[in-house]
């Protein structure tokens, strides 16, 4: 039979899991499992302050974003952009980072959510 090492966790090695949690959509039996741990061992760090991650100073609440409804993307000189224009059925987001996303079909708004906001950030 195998014998069982007790794991010593450095103090940064026990903020980066903590920290780990706090992902939207994350899990803490997610991260035990990414570490082989007991997810009971990250809840005790979590309630140490020497560990748990700071809480952020702004809620993760919805909010209002401006949208502009075109019937084709437009270049900065309003002219229409070449290119296919999106089917019936389609999404597309351009972000202020640049970034444009072209959804079609079925989708999970939270996860869209996610993205944009990851995009965003």
């Amino acid at each position: 039979m195998a014998r069982r090492t007790k794991r010593l966790w450095t103090d940064d090695e026990k903020r980066s899991i903590c920290v780990q949690t706090t992902g939207p959509g994350v899990s803490v039996a997610q991260v035990a499992r990414r570490y082989s741990m007991n997810a009971n061992l990250i809840f005790t760090w979590l309630r140490d302050p020497r560990y748990a991650p700071e809480a952020s100073a702004e809620p993760d609440e919805a909010c209002f974003l401006p949208v502009e409804i075109v019937d084709r993307p437009m270049h900065d000189d309003n002219k229409a952009a070449a290119g296919p224009v999106p089917a019936a059925g389609t999404i597309e987001i351009d972000t202020a980072g640049g970034h444009r996303l072209r959804i079609s079909g079925a989708y999970d708004p939270e996860a869209l959510a996610r993205l944009i906001r990851g995009l965003s950030g």
